[in-house]
This record gives C-alpha cells, structure tokens and sequence, in this order.
C-alpha cells in the first residue's frame, strides 16, 4: 500500500515538473530549471524511498552515477541517430537548414526532468512492485504496456505509435534497468535519445509535431512506417528495430550477470 501510495504521490509530481518546464516554452531559462526540477525529483525520491521503504536507495546511488548517465546519453544519442540517418536513406527526413542554438539548450533543460522523472515511476517505482510478484519478464511487459499506453493522450497519438513506444523505449529502459541495477543508465538513454530527437534533428517527439525545434530545421515526407508519420520517428519501424537489438543486448547482460529476478510462487 505504501509502495501504491508512493507512486500515485509521484505521478503527480512527474507531471507537475514537466507540465511547468515544458510551459516555459523555448526560452534558454528551461535548461537551469529543468535540471532543478530534475534534482528536485530526485531528492524526493530519495527521501520518500527511505522514509516509506525504511531503505537506501541504492539505484540512484553515486557510484558510477556519472559514468552510467554518459555511457546511457552516448547511447541514446547514437542510436536515435542511426534511427533519423536510416529514414534519412530512405528518403523520409531531410535537413533544410539551421534551427536555433537557444532552442536546443531549452530542449536539454525540459529532456532532463523529463527523462528523471519518468524513469524514477516508471522504473525506479513501478518496474520494482511489479517485479516482485511477476519477476523480472513479468514487469517488463508491464510496465512497457503502461509506458506505450501514457502516450495515448499526445497529440497526434495513434495505437501503433503507443504499442511502437511500448515495444522501443518501454522494453529497453526497462532491460537497461535490470541490467545494471541503478536508474542512471536508462535515465542516460532516455535523456540522450530525446535530446537528439528534438534539439539536434528537430522531430516530432511522441506526437509533440510542433512543441520543438533543435539546431537543424528539418521535413519529414514518405510512407509512415518509414518515418513515423505525425507521431514522428518514434513511430518507424526502423525505431522499433534498433532499440530492438539494444534491449536484447541489455536483457543478455542481465541474464549474464544473474540479475533477472525469478516470479514469486
């Protein structure tokens, strides 16, 4: 019940931090307050988890914090860009000029409390209830359905582009997760990822058509399975596969290291 209540408190904390941050609009303000924000959210998760679960948590812990969120960017970051450059060989993105450095910064600033706060429910809380009863297998495929089915309510959502969610970013946050035991690797992805996608290449993000522009100005033309569509690039199918092939690398790791947990009997 306490683990319930917890997460009820934060989901209204994940969206009162990134309802605030993304009403800021493009201004280069966004990047101090957002990563305030994102610091704020995670202290409140670490005096809730101690003072509900009466324990440390160890999953935003210090040690090799800084070198799990840049390995996580890193890889964010570059497979988001294997995504854009793959469309991009199949005709379906194309740069049309420079965008704006300022709205770059204020997409770092509102990615940031956007990708804390997500991981810490998504993961950091409901991954690990579920996980207890269901085990690892058990609470990926949940909380990847939950994951998909939030973005239902964007703009521009489609079933494909929520299952298309669910299937890329649900299952490999998660299997980042169980792979090292600590939020600052799928926090890493998930920040890099989105940063690439609306401060660098300019897209749609989730269904957000116009909420951003990043450092080039870009169109996206061609089939949806191919680019996404007005859901935009999350929803190709050349998402799904790359992050497809990180979270079975992920998953294997985990496997490797025994840290898939089995379900309660």
């Amino acid at each position: 019940m306490r683990l319930l209540l917890l997460l009820v408190v934060f989901g209204l904390l994940t969206a009162l931090l990134s309802g605030g941050t993304s009403a800021m609009g493009a201004s280069v303000w966004v990047l101090p307050v957002g990563t305030a924000a994102a610091a704020l959210g995670l202290w409140a998760y670490a005096v809730a988890v101690r003072r509900v679960e009466k324990r440390t948590p160890d999953e935003i812990g210090r040690s090799g914090a800084g070198r799990d969120l840049v390995r996580g960017t890193l890889v964010g970051a570059g497979v988001f860009t294997a995504v854009i450059a793959t469309i991009a060989v199949f005709g379906g993105y194309r740069i049309t000029g420079w965008g704006s450095f300022e709205a770059f910064l204020a997409a770092c600033g509102l990615m940031a409390v956007v990708a804390v706060m997500e991981e810490l429910l998504f993961r950091g809380i409901f991954f690990r209830i579920v996980e207890t009863v269901t085990g690892t297998w058990g609470a990926l495929a949940v909380s990847a359905v939950f994951f998909g089915a939030l973005h239902l309510v964007n703009p521009n959502a489609t079933l494909w582009g929520a299952l298309a969610i669910a299937l890329e970013a649900g299952l490999m946050l998660g299997a980042a997760y169980a792979a090292t035991r600590t939020l600052w690797l799928p926090i890493g992805i998930h920040f890099g990822w989105n940063v690439t996608q609306a401060g660098v290449f300019g897209t749609a993000v989730s269904g957000s058509e116009d909420a951003f522009s990043g450092l080039f100005s870009s169109e996206s033309t061609g089939p949806t399975a191919i680019t996404g569509g007005a859901f935009g690039p999350e929803a190709s199918v050349f998402a799904v596969v790359f992050c497809g092939a990180v979270t079975v690398y992920l998953l294997r790791s985990a496997h490797r290291k025994g840290r898939i947990v089995p379900r309660r009997r």
